[in-house]
């Protein structure tokens, strides 16, 4: 490595760190549909561990039930909302310079989990996914929501990586772009990096692992 660092593992989050945030997407859509701003954030931050975004990423709810449970979360709230539309927003793009610090972390020896909330994917494969699937082959594993039945910020989640690793939670860096998702790691032990963007993570990660 290039200089000794404290820790010997690096956490990352998929959505909002190796690919763009879909808060963009969710923000164009409500201006499309005379939503107040934030409004999709403001449902999924209601009831956060139950709602249904919550049971979707732990394969609680078919998607076709998502669609019906959300609208009527949404609705409550104000505004009717589908969950068709709101899944259709969270394509992000792969940010070529975060698959970069990634495969410079490898190289450097440490070890490397993903730890995604994520939805189960049953479509054809694609370019899209044929392209994410090569990203996400270079992490030393992968924690999925939909596959482990927890989800971000359950403490177990966390828990899961770390024996998976085969490392202490002090030993790991964990990047995430929701502070609700850090907080839980930071409270095990783990130093966190709440990701802004991509040259702003890049700059906190190789101060932290001492990267020149």
């Amino acid at each position: 490595m290039s200089k000794p660092s404290p820790y010997t593992a690096v956490l990352w989050d998929f959505g909002g760190v190796i690919l763009s945030s879909p808060f963009e997407a969710f923000n164009r859509y409500e201006l499309e549909q005379g939503l107040p701003t934030d409004f999709i954030r403001t449902v999924n931050a209601t009831n956060p561990h139950d709602n249904a975004w919550a049971r979707l990423e732990r394969s609680e709810l078919s998607p076709a039930e998502f669609d019906a449970v959300f609208a009527a979360e949404s609705e409550a709230l104000g505004h009717r909302v589908q969950g068709a539309d709101v899944m259709a927003l969270l394509h992000g793009e792969i940010r070529p310079e975060m698959v970069a610090l990634l495969d410079r972390v490898k190289a450097e020896g440490y070890r490397t989990a993903c730890l995604t909330n994520n939805v189960v994917n049953d479509g054809p494969p694609s370019e899209r996914s044929t392209a994410l699937a090569a990203v996400m082959e270079r992490f030393d594993i992968v924690v999925e929501s939909s596959k482990v039945g927890v989800r971000k910020p359950e403490p177990r989640f966390y828990e899961i990586a770390c024996e998976l690793l085969q490392v202490q939670p002090e030993q790991c860096v964990f990047l995430d772009d929701l502070g609700i998702n850090l907080k839980p790691a930071a409270a095990m032990g783990m130093a966190t990096i709440k990701v802004l963007n991509a040259p702003q993570a890049i700059a906190d990660l190789q101060r932290l692992l001492h990267l020149d």
